[in-house]
């Protein structure tokens, strides 16, 4: 039986509390390695699209061309990432990681990964597989927002 609209709202009301503390718990992790979360998006970003440029960083992030450079500036100073001169256009700059900015997302999901895993294994099998079967729903969530 399909749900209703009502359903469907209850559910969203009692899913997205929830949802919105693990992200914030996720967010703590983070920060306990020193780093935002937000910089942390940018690195994750820049390390799926070597390359990419400040303005085409920025428009991903919906943020201005100039505050994104100054959010790159911090990243560069802190050592996280490298501006390199394109080889095709000597005016466009792409941005990768540096090894330790590698590093940095490696211990960030670690700790992101053990603190889910404490938490998981407190559920007894029956949670853990309706939190397993809700991955992909909620996977397909996420990429029809994205326009995937």
């Amino acid at each position: 039986m399909p749900l209703t609209r009502a359903d469907t709202l209850a559910l969203a009301e009692s899913v997205r509390p929830v949802l919105l503390r693990i992200g914030r718990e996720l967010r703590r992790e983070t920060r306990a390695v020193g780093v935002s979360p937000e910089q942390v998006s940018l690195l994750v970003t820049i390390k799926y699209a070597p390359g990419i440029g400040v303005g085409a960083l920025a428009a991903q992030e919906h943020v201005s061309a100039p505050a994104m450079s100054n959010h790159v500036d911090r990243l560069e100073r802190d050592g996280l990432v490298l501006r390199t001169p394109s080889p095709e256009d000597k005016r466009r700059v792409g941005l990768t990681l540096t090894a330790e900015g590698q590093r940095l997302l490696r211990r960030v999901r670690s700790r992101r990964t053990a603190w889910l895993v404490s938490r998981l294994g407190k559920l007894d099998p029956g949670e853990l597989a309706a939190i397993e079967a809700a991955v992909e729903p909620l996977s397909r969530l996420l990429a029809k927002e994205d326009g995937l």
